[in-house]
Order: C-alpha cells, then structure tokens, then sequence
C-alpha cells in the first residue's frame, strides 16, 4: 500500500510530534546561549573603554586581546558561570549545591573557560564562591544580601535556568522561588532577584512569541507580579511607557544590576537584528561583555540561532562544547 501517515500508529505519530517539538525547543536554547556568549566575547575586547572612546572606533566585529589579552572569540565569566548552571540542569536537574560547586572549579580550577583561564571574576562572585570553599557555608548562605552587592553577576548567568523552567508545568510562584534562589547563590539582595525575575519573565514571552510585543507582555507580567515590592520601584523606567525612546545618553551601562538590565532592553527595543542589537550594547562601554551577553541572550531569543551572524557562531571558542550542554536542557 502507499505509503501515507495513515499508515502509522497513532504512537508513532504522537512520538514524532514529541521529536519536532524538542528540535524546535533545543534550538531556542541554543539561540540563547549561543546568543549570549557571542555577545560577551564581543564585549570582551572593549571592556572598561568609555563611551566617547568607542564612539571614536566603535566595534563593528569580533575582536581579539584589547582588555584582557585573549584571543577572538574568548568569553568572560559571563558565559562560564552559566555554563556551570547548564551543566547540572543538563546532567542532575535542579542542584543548587552542584551549581556551586561548578563555580567553585571554575574559579579555582579554570574549568568552564574558553582558554583554559580564569579571568575578569567579578567581586560579588568571587566572595560568594570563597564563603563556600573557604569558610564552608551552607549554598543557601553563601551569597552577599548588602545593597551594595547588587552588581549584575547574577542577571549574567540566570538564563539557563530560565530556560529550564520555561517548559516546566509548575506554578509561577514556584518559578520565581527558584530563579531568586539561584540569583541568591551569589547575590542574595533582594533587588538582584527582581532584576533576574523580570529578565526571566521577558525571556519566557519571547521563546513563546519571538517578537518584540513579547518584550512589553513580560515587563507588564513582571511589574503585576512584583506589585507592592519596595525594591521594583528601582526599575521603575523599565514600566514606563516612554521608556523606548529614552536617549542614549540616559542609558547606562555599568556593572550594576539596574543599570545593565536597562541597557539590554532599551537595545533589544531600540534596534532591529541581532547583529545591529548586540553592537549597539557593546559600543554603550563600560562593563561591555556583561552588557552584551544579556542583550544577546535575549536578541537570540527574539532572532533566533540562525538570525546570530554565521560568521560570529564559527569564531566563538568552544561553541561545539557550549552546545553540546544546550543538549542537556534542550
């Protein structure tokens, strides 16, 4: 007889559908954190440069050594530390104590580096990971909760749990518990956590509706959620209406939580392609590649992995390591 689907099982057809849609969501992980690491190594090169001095030689490609003497295509621990969570979620589940211990061999053992080093550890992290190695804290204590450690150490790595959760059938609530205690494995403040849940509800409607309407549905989701906490109002820009057509000289990029959360929405908002977004994150300065793996992250959502440059994919260091971990979650 011909050959038609007719002639299949109606289990067959269930597992080919099951198939194509872990194809489907395996590369939307993948346009994340592809998407987030070619930001970063981006961003490397140019770290700590001023804004006035990239807009005189702005970057236009992938560069190599500059800030921190590596290589074209090296990432920062922007990229490592998420690679650290990716590994568990790919291999255990959910682990916090295992994703700590990831990041303790990263920072002593140089595991999870493009290079074989270590380098560019922010502050925040480092003194989280020291609590756990060094004064043997519980997982659970080890991240700093003073307001000044709310740097963006743990919006730069929060993607893959977000990722993780966004095919979970849990409630939102139980969602949020997780994102805020993965956040806490380093950054325990409370606005450090708000910042990575509005970058988690953001991200979640963009793997559902690839568009930037999805960008408006997640802040307004995030905003309803975080209702009557004291700590939103320090995003408070992000809800207002008029905050596309912010000028670019009242975005910053610095290192803070705030401060780098805006920037990768205002860019994400304000330009079109993954290619033009990402540049115009790495050419803001200051704190370049954590700057540009957040908005990358999000850009590879909303542009998917191949709207990412071919030839950005191909100089990335280790991209067939990073997205044989996709596989995990994917």
């Amino acid at each position: 007889p011909k050959f038609t689907t007719k002639n299949l099982g109606s289990d067959y057809i269930a597992l080919v559908k099951v198939v194509k849609e872990m194809e489907v969501f395996l590369d939307k992980v993948k346009a994340v954190v592809v998407g987030h690491a070619v930001g970063d190594a981006l961003g490397v090169p140019v770290e700590f440069l001023s804004r006035r001095a990239l807009e005189k030689n702005p970057v236009t490609d992938m560069l190599g050594y500059g800030s921190h003497n590596v290589p074209k295509g090296t990432w920062s621990d922007d990229t490592s530390m998420a690679l650290c969570t990716l590994d568990v979620l790919g291999k255990y589940g959910l682990k916090y104590e295992l994703i700590m211990v990831n990041f303790a061999k990263w920072y002593y053992e140089n595991a999870f580096t493009a290079t074989g080093r270590t380098f560019d550890v922010g502050g925040t992290c480092g003194r989280a990971i020291i609590n756990y190695v060094a004064f043997q804290k519980p997982y659970i204590e080890c991240g700093l909760n003073g307001e000044n450690a709310n740097g963006n150490g743990s919006l730069m790595r929060i993607h893959p749990v977000v990722l993780y959760l966004s095919n979970k059938e849990i409630k939102i609530d139980e969602k949020m518990q997780i994102v805020h205690t993965v956040s806490a494995l380093t950054h325990a403040h409370k606005r450090s956590k708000i910042g990575c849940g509005i970058y988690a509800f953001v991200l979640w409607e963009l793997l559902q509706n690839p568009d930037k309407q999805a960008v408006f549905d997640g802040l307004r989701k995030a905003e309803a959620y975080y209702q009557g906490e004291a700590e939103l109002t320090k995003y408070r820009r992000l809800f207002d209406k008029t905050f596309i057509v912010t000028k670019r000289e009242n975005i910053k990029s610095s290192g803070y939580v705030v401060d780098t959360l805006e920037a990768a929405i205002w860019c994400l908002l304000t330009e079109n392609g993954y290619e033009k977004t990402v540049l115009k994150a790495v050419n803001l300065g200051a704190d370049t590649d954590t700057v540009a793996a957040v908005t990358g992250g999000l850009a590879g959502a909303l542009y998917g992995y191949e709207g990412i440059p071919e030839k950005w994919r191909k100089e990335l260091l280790c991209r067939a390591y990073i997205e044989s971990l996709c596989e995990g979650i994917g």
